[in-house]
């Protein structure tokens, strides 16, 4: 099982606060586990805030003041003070993982001071810190039901307001949250 370019959608019974009506976008999954982006829980920060507060300086003028609007997301526990850029593909940046055509994780500052100019991918997310899950945990969590998975849909990621992201990721797996059941139990 890959669940990379997958969302792991939180189950009602989820109560932890990190992924409470969750949905983690699964940035990797292999054998020595998986690691993803929560991209539904926003900080009280706007992407444009955040880069005035770290003094980003730039090179270009600002020319899509929209897109620095934007909430900064919670995307994890696990190193929160660290950054994430969730994008589509554009340009070389030192420390770019492709996912897919459609999605790229950059972790460098590189890519920082171009948010908002002409020379950003069209669209993104930024997320402090990222959820982790060891050899076999993440496994382990979806056997105990805690998570529905689906293919990750770009339109969810960039074009969903946040608090829609978990209701409509629900919908797309043509479910009815109202039937979801908060009792774990095994047929």
């Amino acid at each position: 099982m890959n669940l990379t370019n997958h969302f792991l959608v939180a189950m009602p019974s989820m109560q932890d606060p990190h992924f409470k009506r969750g949905v983690v976008y699964v940035c990797e999954h292999n054998e020595e586990g998986a690691m993803g982006l929560v991209i539904n829980l926003p900080i009280e920060i706007s992407v444009g805030n955040m880069l005035e507060q770290i003094e980003v300086e730039r090179d270009l003028p600002v020319n899509n003041p929209d897109s620095l609007t934007q909430a900064v997301l919670n995307g994890g526990p696990v190193s929160e003070d660290r950054g994430f850029v969730l994008h589509q593909p554009k340009g070389q940046f030192d420390s770019s993982i492709s996912i897919n055509d459609e999605l790229s994780v950059t972790t460098s500052q590189d890519i920082l001071p171009l948010l908002g100019t002409s020379e950003a991918p069209e669209k993104f997310i930024v997320a402090l810190g990222y959820a982790g899950w060891s050899a076999g945990q993440l496994e382990q969590e979806l056997a105990e039901n805690s998570w529905l998975t689906m293919e990750a849909d770009a339109e969810v990621i960039f074009e969903t307001p946040i608090n829609e992201r978990w209701n409509t990721a629900v919908a797309r797996l043509g479910i009815n949250p109202a039937n979801l059941s908060i009792e774990k139990g095994h047929a």
